[in-house]
């Protein structure tokens, strides 16, 4: 297993077409990956009743309740990483799967070894970095908010606590870190762990819209995080850290 990926991680497959549940499962098992299937909502969520799942692998098209219906379900309780699949390709499925709270999004056919990479790189997201960035502030406060990266929390005025998914999570977190910077996409996506996971290049729009619900007032009218024309984003409030 890659450095920073949980070895004992825990993976529910939910898919209802049992040959790509069993293949996915022997090939994860084979990989060091412990591993659960489901072939529906209610079979899911008996699983997830049951054990500590670490990521789910959520097929859009399921018998009775959707994928994209299982995944907003899950957002309104858990942060739980989501990895969405499916076999429609359009760009407008792949966002509506992002604004649902899915974390990535690959479609049918894949290559097992390709899912797998794109599993072992959402595991490993969490995880913070090494010895070099021991001594960075952990704690950034800025209007009213408070955004600690130790916990993972993220704090509103009147010490209400905004459940964020790990791709919210960690832009955000790098928006924090380099406030007052004009940051274009790529530069966004490089900072957050997030380059090339979702396969097409709206996805920061997309974090940056969901952020800006949780966050804004008024998500068209934007204090935080600022959009710059031509040039990317940018974190606006002032900060101070612990």
């Amino acid at each position: 297993m890659e450095t920073g990926v949980k070895t004992d991680a825990h993976i529910l497959i939910v898919d209802d077409d049992r040959e790509i549940r069993d293949l996915l499962q022997e090939f994860f098992l084979k990989h060091g990956l412990r591993v659960s299937v489901a072939g529906d909502a209610e079979e899911m969520q008996a699983a997830m009743r049951g054990i500590a799942v670490d990521l789910v692998i959520l097929d859009v098209m399921l018998p009775g309740k959707s994928g994209l219906d299982i995944c907003r379900e899950i957002r309104a309780w858990s942060r739980v990483p989501i990895i969405m699949l499916t076999a429609v390709t359009e760009t407008v499925d792949r966002v509506v799967g992002l604004e649902m709270g899915a974390d990535d999004y690959v479609p049918k056919p894949f290559d097992p070894r390709e899912l797998l990479a794109r599993v072992r790189a959402v595991l490993r997201r969490p995880v913070m970095a090494g010895p070099s960035q021991r001594h960075e502030p952990q704690v950034y406060k800025f209007a009213g908010w408070t955004l600690d990266c130790a916990r993972r929390r993220l704090i509103a005025p009147g010490e209400v606590r905004v459940e964020l998914t790990t791709a919210e999570f960690n832009l955000l977190q790098a928006l924090v870190k380099s406030s007052q910077r004009v940051l274009s996409r790529d530069q966004l996506m490089e900072l957050a762990g997030n380059d090339n996971e979702y396969g097409y290049d709206r996805s920061v729009d997309i974090l940056v819209s969901r952020l800006r619900r949780k966050m804004e007032d008024d998500p068209r009218s934007p204090k935080l995080i600022l959009t710059v024309r031509g040039g990317g984003y940018q974190f606006g409030p002032d900060i101070a850290t612990e």
